[in-house]
């Protein structure tokens, strides 16, 4: 049995990122009343210290600084000290994380902050070196025993601030959504596009599906190819870049470089999740094979590497792994040396290193090449005189070769905790490749994980918990977990015509309206009123690597509303639109999803309602065009739900095609309904 000089509190938690810590000789407490009260009583200053498991210089911090002895007693003679994990604690990152861009300008993972006994702030930065680590922490400790006033001060003034920043004016203008507005803000959102690489001019680079869904979405509707071809060309720059595990399968966090070639190499459940369900589009939209192979490649990876036995998936992968030499290094589970390449795959070699620029090309250091891809499959085939059978038959042949090998390496560690607000978009991932490409494994994976859910992650009184880990769910959920698990039922309904999933998400939306509306603001605050309170309660409306949870909110009701005829869902979501409104022109990229609903708003929007025994057969026939501007609702039967009611015909399955409950004559011929939508 392994034996450990130092242990603290957080030997009793099973978030992997705080067990990490848990034999740090710091004095390292879980966030909770019990730390809290600890330093009113002994009135000491408090570290609030924020990562996740996967995060690269979280782990440099922790063995420069918190595994010092030295650093240690600094941190335990004069602070109560705090591990936060950010996935489990999203509300605590929330208001920490508004703090530290107030004082510094931007944030970022490790986020340290020192705040005083009764958790307001007054310092704080995201990765320190050592020295400077010890520097600020003996400065501070100085300060608040000298002239504790003037952190007082500091302290009332930033608690301001941070409540400042989630206040938005309300909107006194006329309710106006029109294309005009969209067309406008796409405009002045383009001028940072880098129609070279793809993407935005900046580095490093996100992925940002949200952003590429929108405007894939928005390319399609008003037919214009300039914006089309942007699209996919960064879809295709992403996945031909080392960013994208082109051995076995998967996405990492961003691009270190601006052509998408070296990655921060941990993998996160959210993106893999989201650019599935934007792949399984693209390919809608452009019949490229190439991102069908990205979405069952990705998939792959998921089933294999963070799904667990209970058909629930686990949060992310790090970033490190061990060397053969035994050392924590950022990417060596994933990177190749030529002389290794060569070996394993013989005289396959030289046309490998072809394929995936193992040259200056691909080069990252020490030795080491990152996979990348330059040319389409049609260019490198008449290059190189190979038809696709003999291609196709060789990359099969290299990953397996190479997986393989890869799998006798020290694997990244695993964050297999389970959070449910990410699980949900993974559902949706599965349901989106199920829709487009009508594979039956992915509905089953999806149906599995929805039951999980269901059945471990929901309440009897229709709350949810947010985390999941051996056996046991904890910690209230919040608004991201209603939102997106609403959205992912909605979208269970519209693929199974389940009527229970529509019945769950209406019931989360009535419980989010509950415990989470706020009629003055007129959005959704972050935490329920049933959690303990905080320095401010965030509202979180601009969306970012994942979309903000007021505006999944608000698309929810905008569908329900067409599903239940509920008014009030209608009413809340337009007056959560309009009340962003405003913050949209002067920064587009951070609302696409909002933009994505204004144009459910400003351009027709289609209930498509199936009703009779074929209704599954041509459901699927639908799903074969890509129409964003939908909703699907059907029975096989008649049913007194607001859009089925009186519409089923003993022996005919019919198809109707409606605007705002408004309908044209039904079909028969799902291609005639088809043809009727502009």
């Amino acid at each position: 049995m392994e034996t450990h000089e130092y242990t603290n509190d957080l030997i009793h938690e099973t978030s992997p990122y705080l067990l990490q810590h848990a034999h740090n000789p710091v004095n390292w407490k879980p966030w909770g009343e019990d730390a809290l009260a600890q330093a009113k009583e002994e009135n000491k200053l408090i570290i609030v210290s924020i990562g996740y498991a996967a995060c690269h210089w979280c782990h440099v911090m922790e063995h420069e600084s918190f595994e010092d002895p030295k650093v240690a007693e600094t941190m335990n003679s004069n602070y109560i000290n705090i591990k936060v994990d950010r996935e489990e604690r999203p509300d605590v990152d929330q208001v920490y994380m508004s703090a530290v861009q107030l004082m510094t300008g931007s944030g970022g993972w490790p986020l340290n902050m020192i705040t005083l006994p009764d958790g307001r702030p007054v310092w704080g930065g995201t990765y320190f070196q050592k020295g400077k680590w010890v520097e600020a922490l003996n400065q501070v400790s100085d300060l608040y025993n000298k002239q504790p006033e003037k952190l007082l001060e500091y302290a009332e003034k930033l608690e301001q601030g941070i409540k400042a920043v989630d206040i938005i004016e309300i909107n006194t203008d006329k309710i106006n959504f029109n294309t005009a507005f969209i067309e406008d803000a796409v405009k002045e959102w383009s001028s940072h596009f880098d129609h070279q690489q793809g993407g935005t001019k900046r580095v490093p680079k996100f992925m940002m599906p949200s952003n590429y869904h929108f405007l894939l979405r928005y390319a399609h509707q008003t037919n214009d190819d300039e914006l089309l071809d942007y699209v996919t060309n960064t879809l295709t720059s992403i996945s031909f870049g080392g960013v994208y595990d082109h051995i076995g399968g998967g996405f990492s966090r961003y691009s270190t470089d601006d052509k998408w070639h070296i990655p921060h190499f941990e993998k996160m459940l959210y993106d893999n999740a989201q650019l599935v369900s934007l792949y399984a589009d693209a390919y809608l939209v452009s019949k490229n094979p190439w991102y069908k192979k990205v979405v069952y490649e990705t998939l792959s990876f998921v089933s294999r590497e963070l799904t667990n036995k209970e058909g629930a998936f686990y949060s992310s992968l790090d970033a490190d792994s061990k060397t053969t030499e035994g050392e924590l290094e950022e990417g060596a589970f994933y990177v190749w040396k030529k002389n290794e390449l060569n070996n394993l795959l013989g005289t396959d070699y030289a046309l490998f290193s072809d394929y995936y620029n193992v040259n200056s090309y691909g080069f990252w250091e020490k030795e080491n090449y990152v996979l990348i891809r330059k040319e389409d499959d049609t260019t490198f085939m008449s290059q190189h005189g190979l038809n696709s059978d003999q291609l196709n038959s060789k990359i099969k042949k290299w990953k397996e070769i190479l997986l393989a090998e890869r799998e006798k390496r020290s694997r990244p560690r695993l964050d297999d905790k389970t959070l449910t607000s990410w699980n949900a978009l993974m559902l949706k991932a599965y349901l989106d490749a199920y829709r487009v490409f009508g594979d039956e494994k992915f509905l089953n994976i999806a149906l599995r994980n929805a039951d999980f859910i269901k059945n471990k992650q929901l309440q009897s009184d229709y709350s949810l918990l947010h985390n999941y880990k051996e056996g046991k769910s904890s910690i209230n959920g919040y608004l991201e977990d209603y939102a997106s698990v609403t959205d992912a039922f909605i979208t269970l309904y519209q693929n199974t015509f389940d009527p229970q999933w529509l019945h769950i998400s209406e019931q989360l939306t009535q419980y989010t309206f509950k415990h989470f509306y706020s009629p003055k603001k007129q959005l959704f605050y972050f935490t329920s009123d049933i959690d303990p309170k905080l320095i401010t309660r965030t509202i979180e409306y601009t969306d970012n690597v994942i979309p903000a949870s007021n505006s999944v909110m608000a698309k929810n009701l905008f569908l329900l509303y067409h599903y239940t005829n509920n008014k009030k869902y209608l009413d809340t979501s337009r007056q959560m639109l309009h009340g962003i409104q405003p913050q949209i022109s002067k920064y587009a990229s951070g609302y696409s999803n909002w933009l994505d609903l204004m144009l459910n708003y400003s351009e027709k929007y289609y209930e498509i309602v199936i009703v009779g025994k074929e209704l599954q057969l041509l459901s699927k026939k639908l799903n074969t065009f890509y129409i964003p501007n939908k909703l699907i609702a059907g029975s096989i039967s008649d049913s007194e739900t607001p859009l089925l009611n009186g519409r089923f015909s003993e022996g005919k399955t019919l198809v109707y095609v409606c605007v705002d409950n408004t309908c044209k004559y039904p079909t028969e011929d799902i291609n005639k309904a088809i043809s009727s939508m502009d």
